[in-house]
């Protein structure tokens, strides 16, 4: 698998949904549940700074807080939490916080070996069968694909008002 080019087109498939949209339509609850864009950005953004923290754990015993906390808070606490932490910033400053934090996954990627990225058993509290490149693709991928489906409809809607 060529795991910097999935992560690439992940970023791009985001960025693809988010063009054009008004402050407005930025802030509009009810994309996904209660979530605006804004919402569901800040969502995918405390995913990338814990992506780019489950690296770190592969590199070196830097401080991880962001997975800290995701290994300790049920899914639907913590993500409450880290899109609150993002509630008074603009589109704009999520947009440039979720981009500042893919950099940073691509630059922890590159410092992986094949190996490392593959072998099954190394994210035990994912799962003992899963390797990074099966976290990359299902959480990772899969995951923003799953949310621009919802900005993808929303912005349907917008087209019909």
């Amino acid at each position: 698998m060529d795991t910097q080019a999935i992560l690439m087109y992940g970023h791009l498939w985001v960025h693809r949904h988010l063009e054009g949209l008004t402050d407005s339509q930025w802030e509009t609850p009810g994309v996904c549940g209660i979530w605006s864009v804004k919402d569901v950005l800040a969502h995918l953004a405390s995913f990338e700074w814990l992506l780019a923290e489950v690296f770190q754990t592969f590199v070196d015993s830097g401080p991880t807080p962001v997975f800290d906390e995701y290994l300790k808070k049920q899914g639907d606490e913590f993500n409450g939490e880290q899109v609150a932490l993002r509630q008074q910033k603009t589109p704009v400053e999520v947009l440039a916080e979720y981009d500042q934090a893919h950099e940073r996954v691509r630059s922890l990627v590159r410092l992986l070996s094949e190996a490392q990225l593959r072998q099954p058993g190394t994210i035990p509290w994912y799962g003992n069968d899963y390797s990074l490149e099966d976290l990359i693709v299902y959480q990772y991928y899969g995951h923003k694909r799953e949310h621009c489906a919802q900005i993808a409809v929303y912005r349907d809607q917008l087209k019909q008002a």
